[in-house]
């Protein structure tokens, strides 16, 4: 149990911007912090549920909720993911052979790539949840981000690390990935038990997370953090892109 805290706490406090009551840290514990990853989606969209129902509930005008709403799960991650969807969109977008890209990945300068890809990013995000009606579907908005996260350490354990990423350390666990990726279907199917075809939403998360991940890993040849970011956030987007048109 007392290990089981430790990775939850190291989980909070590297993927989570909200304040961790216990910060504990064992680096032993890397790979288990990663299997508390879905923890931290259901926190962050427990909140992201809360904040949907008291907007609708308080008749919130539509285009400020759409905004809210839209930049809610990156406020609540401290812009984490999102940094690493703006490097990958500079380094894939770039179209330069591999060494280059992997080079633009880690290079801490903001291209023009970056910015646009996030000014799209945020129009389509925003536009999304403008013509959303949640009402009776607030629940899908929680397992999603669990659903991302799940895809994200599924695949951190199942993909070889990109040269130089600070999962080169972690071992492949078949074991951990297959759990991760049961535990994702598990949600995405409660999803549509609560909320009925809308709930699908979760599954588009799931196939688009993986999907986008699998194109960043061919294109940077090798998983890495930056990667997951660009899965969790695209996948999120497009989940919720899925509710909205069913």
């Amino acid at each position: 149990m007392k290990s089981f805290l430790t990775a939850l706490s190291m989980a909070m406090s590297m993927f989570c911007a909200l304040p961790c009551p216990c910060p504990r840290w064992d680096e032993d514990l890397r790979s288990r912090m990663l299997l508390c990853l879905p923890m931290v989606g259901l926190v962050i969209g427990g909140l992201w549920t809360a904040a949907a129902w008291v907007l609708d509930l308080i008749g919130c005008p539509q285009l400020l909720r759409a905004a809210v709403l839209a930049c809610l799960p990156w406020l609540l991650t401290g812009f984490l993911h999102l940094d690493g969807y703006m490097d990958c969109a500079d380094a894939i977008l770039s179209r330069r052979d591999l060494p280059t890209r992997q080079k633009i990945l880690k290079d801490s300068h903001v291209g023009s790539f970056a910015v646009i890809a996030l000014v799209l990013l945020a129009l389509a995000a925003v536009a999304l949840f403008a013509g959303a009606d949640l009402h009776g579907r607030y629940w899908v908005l929680l397992v999603i981000p669990a659903v991302s996260r799940c895809c994200a350490a599924a695949s951190i354990f199942s993909i070889p690390p990109m040269e130089g990423s600070s999962y080169g350390a972690l071992s492949r666990d078949p074991g951990g990935c297959a759990g991760m990726m049961l535990l994702a279907v598990a949600l995405c199917v409660l999803a549509v038990l609560l909320c009925g075809l809308p709930g699908l939403g979760a599954a588009g998360t799931l196939l688009t997370t993986l999907l986008f991940i699998r194109r960043g890993v061919r294109q940077l040849g090798g998983m890495s953090g930056d990667i997951s970011g660009m899965g969790i956030t695209l996948g999120e987007v497009c989940g919720v892109a899925v509710l909205v048109l069913l």
